[in-house]
């Protein structure tokens, strides 16, 4: 029904006819001539209608936005002033010789160059939503995306294999979907979050070298960059360390840069221990582009009076730092309230700050609620090893460890925004050396910092029994700006040491074979040291495009409450299904009003 795309023609197409299918993006009437912009997904072009063919005019004019048509014309170049240089058919336009209406439109919900549409309207009628350049352009950016990953892997020797979707549930980590059995009265499936167990089964299958992109399902709290269902690219290798895959990865993610966006990414990316990026930045996922860092003062701090400092400076689960923002003082005091919100989100209790007026001047030249409480040595301490200069406002974080990294680390990266610090358009880290685990003070036990199939350094292997909450990972996660691209380890391939870790995290043995039975028993037979790691393709394509939430890199994604607002699922189900599926629904019992204390 066509010969070009709309967004292929061009100064070389002059003199040719050409036909092609598209929206009617916008029509305009002038003079007695229309004009009307064809659309489709590679981009516009503009097609003319003159009166001299009245039949052909006389459908012109009943065209509105939105129809679908087919569009027979001759290319001829734009009249000289008319030409458009933001269009990549800016040179040229058609004059239409045919034009046929092959579906009407009724008028759309929303016009598709309106930017505040409200998000759920633009997934109540997604497939208009769709329709927009700048998701045609997400779409397709993810598509090429996916091509340039799969022709990696494929040329380095992976294997596409697709594992379950219906597999056994693992109460361990984010909540499952379950999908209730007909034929097994009362048992269920789960939905996979993730392809873990079968692909390290495949490991011990000889396939060597194995990929997916693969759906997973949790059934969790969302939030901009999580979805009840979502995509990754799932990978596995055995006979590697863990610096020959990370190697192998940042390869595969430098071919994608180049391929898709012509960056050329650092060769090689730089590499941080999981204690240096917390004590640096605050965070295990640190934006490497903005230049503030933390600078702990702990030690300055636990003899003064002033028990704010002095309280988390003797406590040895506490974090006194300092944060010193270059030019800081033009910050209004406005400014710091607003600062001192927004750290309290992350529950930080207040925001101390000094402004440097005149460094050499010392005490005099500062300026601070907060000087009266630190002596000299602590304040010159403080300017020492902030590296304070004129001009400059160093914050202060004082309280848990897990608060002061989360709200000033959380800081950092908003005033990198907030006051243009940030620098390089794309920064990638691989951290590395996570602890094996972290202690859950509420229940009362160890939990796997990454999942509980991480294998520990080989000269930790010891402290499993000794000191757990000393033991390092052989995990590593990839990092992208300030948000965690892919993470993986080498896995565990020792039935001993896998039972020694369930054990540690409270998994006995007859739980352990309950639910990880399997692995066990497969674990006996010839298991080959492998690794692997998982990489979020929806967030991946999300930083890429620039899109602010991964849902504007999905076709179809679901809302934040985890419903579909276009085909309005989650939905009930007649009796008769239920009874196959040996199901009753009972309901939360409504709550009588005045007994919501009850």
């Amino acid at each position: 029904m066509r010969s070009h795309y709309c967004g292929e023609v061009n100064t070389a197409h002059i003199d040719q006819t050409v036909e092609f299918c598209g929206w009617v993006n916008r029509r305009r009437d002038h003079g007695g001539v229309i004009f009307i912009d064809l659309r489709d997904r590679s981009g516009l072009v503009q097609v003319v209608y003159d009166p001299d063919l009245p039949a052909v005019f006389a459908t012109a004019e009943q065209v509105r936005n939105e129809f679908v048509v087919r569009v027979q014309g001759r290319v001829r170049a734009r009249p000289e002033g008319t030409v458009n240089k933001e269009l990549s058919t800016g040179e040229v336009e058609v004059l239409g010789l045919e034009l046929e209406i092959l579906n009407r439109a009724e008028t759309p919900p929303f016009q598709l160059d309106d930017d505040d549409t409200s998000e759920e309207l633009r997934l109540r009628y997604r497939y208009v939503d769709l329709r927009r350049p700048v998701m045609q352009q997400r779409i397709m950016l993810r598509a090429l995306t996916t091509r340039s990953l799969r022709r990696y892997l494929d040329d380095h020797g992976f294997l596409d294999i697709e594992t379950p979707m219906l597999t056994k549930a693992t109460p361990e980590g984010a909540r499952d979907y379950l999908v209730p059995s007909r034929v097994h009265a009362g048992k269920f499936f789960a939905l996979p979050q993730s392809p873990q167990l079968f692909k390290q089964l495949l490991m011990m299958s000889g396939m060597d070298r194995y990929y997916q992109i693969v759906r997973c399902f949790r059934d969790e709290d969302l939030r901009a960059d999580r979805q009840p269902e979502f995509t990754q690219l799932d990978l596995e290798m055995s006979f590697m360390d863990e610096d020959q895959i990370m190697t192998l990865m940042e390869g595969m993610i430098r071919q994608l840069f180049d391929t898709a966006l012509g960056v050329q990414l650092p060769d090689p990316f730089p590499r941080m221990s999981y204690q240096e990026s917390l004590r640096r930045f605050g965070s295990d996922r640190p934006d490497l582009r903005c230049p503030l860092e933390l600078v702990d003062v702990a030690d300055l701090m636990d003899g003064v009076e002033f028990k704010v400092f002095s309280g988390p400076a003797k406590d040895p689960k506490g974090r006194v730092v300092a944060m010193r923002v270059p030019q800081g003082f033009e910050l209004s005091r406005k400014d710091i309230d607003d600062y001192t919100k927004f750290v309290s989100i992350y529950g930080a209790k207040g925001l101390a700050y000094i402004k440097v007026n005149d460094i050499a001047q010392g005490r005099e030249g500062l300026q601070s609620p907060i000087l009266k409480f630190l002596p000299d040595t602590a304040v010159a301490g403080i300017m020492s090893r902030t590296a304070a200069q004129n001009g400059d406002l160093i914050f202060f974080g004082a309280d848990k460890a897990g608060i002061v990294n989360e709200a000033i680390g959380a800081l950092r990266v908003k005033l990198g925004h907030d006051l243009g610090l940030m620098s390089g358009e794309w920064k990638p880290l691989w951290v590395v050396d996570f602890p094996m685990f972290e202690w859950d003070e509420g229940e009362g036990r160890w939990q796997a910092l990454h999942h509980p199939f991480t294998a520990p350094k080989a000269e930790h292997l010891d402290l499993l029994s000794t000191a757990p909450g000393e033991c390092l990972s052989r995990a590593y996660d990839m990092v992208l700006n300030g948000t965690e691209v892919g993470g993986g380890s080498i896995r565990i391939h020792r039935e001993a040491v896998q039972q020694q870790v369930f054990h540690l995290l409270g998994i006995e043995e007859q739980e352990a074979q309950e639910k990880f039975g399997f692995l066990l028993t497969a674990l006996r037979y010839g298991c080959p040291p492998h690794g692997g790691l998982a990489f979020g393709l929806d967030r991946l394509v999300m930083l890429m495009s620039g899109a602010a939430s991964i849902r504007d890199v999905m076709a179809f994604p679901k809302t934040q409450s985890a419903s579909c607002l276009l085909t309005q699922a989650p939905s009930e189900v007649t009796q008769g299904q239920l009874r196959e599926l040996h199901l009753r629904v009972r309901l939360p019992q409504a709550v009588p009003e005045g007994k919501a204390d009850a």
